[in-house]
């Protein structure tokens, strides 16, 4: 008869936490999940590798080993099991994840035909009825040891005498195993799991001076756990990156560069194949529903920025050309707001040159008359390597409008003429720069036949000016584009 073993935690002193770690992969580039969002499992769109080394006592033979401190949503299929030492010695023969977890439901069907007790009420006072249970449909319904039936509508309390064979609290790996020793011997396990993520929090504090632009920036990870178990004291690391992943298990990936430190006593920062990897050398317990932030990014302070304020008069974003647009109001009557950016480059000559993973910034100023940080805005940023430029929309602008008007278009044969005025007004009390971004949108083939303003071309279809423009004062720009395409 095979003998089924349980597999519990190392304790002793010469096995090496070190060896018991976490990879939790990100799906959620914004970051942040409310409340709400956290209780569904399906809004955790992350997963993690877990790898922890055990002890477990070994028979000679063929016998079953039990593992049930697993995480409930465990992805069986990525489950490997070795001897820490000659992994040749022992042959995994099949391996089974049994998750049929015990409820009252479950208890009441194993008990039928079988003695329980049962505690309810019985008019104003608590009484205990003992007796073979027959059946659990609209109520229970019990033969007592005088032959009586009795049924049984709301009750207090069930005692069963022991758990079933069959049914179990936590997820259970069991692995069939043939083994050429016997006695302790450590193991290394490794699976995925869905219901973990992180993201990255950052907090921007910026000089708001009309003179010179500086900042500060700090940053959080949170690591979320909802996938069934709890790791205590377990090396914790972090993949940035955006991981492809088949039906097959991940493969091995490999690093390429030595670490860089990230934080003080915190995260260190290494290239991994593609991705970028996050590890902290204290171990951390990630218990069961929880949430935990760990600061990743060391207080940096007087990173030079640049506040831009920026104005796309006809909100056109981006599109491809099917054919000339000879629509005359097309995209005339948009009336945007003239957006407030913030802007710093992401390197070490600024104080940073740290690849960055993405997350949720948000903006702070200080408030001059009484010292006080006070919120201006948030965005997002992607995966952002080193030495890129990072770009901050933190919202509108209040005092400063903008206006485009059409005034003149001609639909030739096989041409467009089209004439634009912008006006931009400033009320606030000192100058302002604004940059006007237009979108040369009717056609791929065009030219600047006339401009009041010098332009840079940004890429194939869009334009920018540059207008300064005086305290409480307006300023206009005109311009004349000639699209062409064959007859």
């Amino acid at each position: 008869m095979k003998k089924i073993i349980l597999l519990t935690t190392f304790m002793a002193v010469n096995m090496t936490q070190a060896n018991n770690s976490i990879t939790v992969y990100s799906g959620n580039h914004q970051g942040h999940l409310s409340p709400n969002q956290l209780q569904n499992i399906h809004n955790i769109s992350g997963f993690a590798v877990v790898k922890q080394t055990r002890t477990a006592h070994f028979e000679k033979g063929v016998f079953d080993l039990a593992l049930d401190d697993v995480a409930e949503h465990i992805d069986p299929t990525t489950v490997s099991l070795k001897l820490s030492n000659k992994p040749e010695e022992v042959t995994v023969l099949d391996q089974n994840f049994q998750f049929d977890l015990v409820s009252t439901e479950k208890l009441l069907q194993k008990y039928l035909d079988q003695e329980i007790k049962v505690s309810h009420d019985l008019g104003d006072d608590n009484t205990i009825t003992e007796g073979s249970l027959l059946s659990t449909a609209g109520g229970l319904t019990l033969k007592t040891k005088d032959a009586r039936i009795t049924t049984i509508k709301e009750w207090n309390k069930i005692d069963f005498p022991d758990l079933p064979g069959g049914l179990l609290t936590k997820p259970t790996l069991v692995w069939l195993l043939n083994s050429a020793t016997s006695g302790d011997r450590n193991i290394d396990l490794a699976y995925q799991t869905k219901g973990m993520t992180w993201w990255s929090d950052y907090i921007i504090n910026v000089n708001d001076s009309d003179k010179a632009c500086n900042l500060d920036i700090m940053s959080w990870v949170t690591v979320v756990n909802k996938s069934g178990a709890s790791y205590a004291q377990t090396q914790l690391k972090l993949i940035a990156g955006d991981v492809n992943r088949a039906p097959a298990p991940q493969p091995r990936i490999r690093a390429m560069e030595t670490m860089s430190k990230v934080a003080d006593s915190e995260f260190s920062e290494q290239s991994l194949h593609e991705y970028h990897l996050y590890k902290l050398p204290r171990k951390v317990d990630i218990p069961n529903n929880s949430t935990k932030q760990i600061q990743l990014l060391q207080n940096t302070h007087n990173i030079a920025c640049q506040k831009t304020l920026r104005f796309n008069g006809s909100g056109y974003q981006s599109g491809h050309y099917h054919r000339p647009v000879t629509d005359r109001n097309y995209l005339v009557n948009s009336s945007p707001k003239i957006e407030s950016f913030l802007i710093f480059e992401n390197s070490k000559e600024n104080k940073l040159g740290i690849p960055l993973p993405a997350g949720r910034v948000r903006v702070n100023t200080t408030d001059p008359t009484d010292n006080s940080l006070e919120f201006i805005g948030e965005d997002s940023i992607d995966h952002t390597p080193k030495n890129q430029t990072i770009t901050l929309k933190l919202g509108n602008s209040f005092d400063v409008t903008g206006e485009r008007k059409q005034s003149q278009f001609q639909l030739l044969k096989n041409s467009i003429i089209e004439q634009f005025e912008i006006t931009i007004s400033n009320q606030k009390s000192v100058a302002q720069k604004v940059e006007i971004i237009e979108p040369l949108y009717r056609w791929s083939n065009w030219q600047i036949t006339q401009h009041d303003e010098e332009y840079e071309q940004l890429n194939a279809s869009t334009i920018k000016f540059v207008l300064e423009i005086p305290a409480e004062s307006k300023k206009a720009l005109k311009y004349t584009v000639q699209y062409q395409w064959p007859e």
